[in-house]
């Protein structure tokens, strides 16, 4: 799972959740996250959408642009659920408010990867 997430809390939120059952790969900023698409397969992206240097909704458009059929799941703020509406309709399957539920977010991504 590729977790894109400029916050450091974050991304060891995730990897406390997560880190257990599934093999993470992080990056910081939307640059790093097209650049590791570019480079290596993933079973599922874990997508911020407020970001430095390129945000989701920019790192989405490339991803699919470029026939990346990557599932991805959009994290965001409460105050970004329209944004997260739009990345739905660039190709994000869903997305999950900020700050996450648990065992939401585990339903979530086990729903995704179970799918594949």
């Amino acid at each position: 799972i590729l977790i894109a997430d400029d916050e450091e809390g974050i991304r060891e939120s995730l990897n406390l959740i997560l880190g257990e059952e599934y093999e993470l790969v992080f990056a910081k900023d939307g640059e790093e996250t097209v650049a590791r698409l570019r480079r290596e397969p993933f079973e599922l992206v874990l997508l911020d959408i407020k970001m430095p240097k390129m945000d989701g909704l920019e790192v989405l458009k490339r991803i699919k642009g470029n026939g990346v059929s990557t599932p991805v799941l959009v994290l965001t703020a409460y105050q970004s659920v329209e944004l997260a509406k739009e990345a739905i309709k660039l190709g994000a399957l869903d997305y999950l408010p900020k700050p996450f539920d648990r065992d939401h977010l585990l339903s979530a991504v086990r729903g995704v990867l179970a799918r594949r």
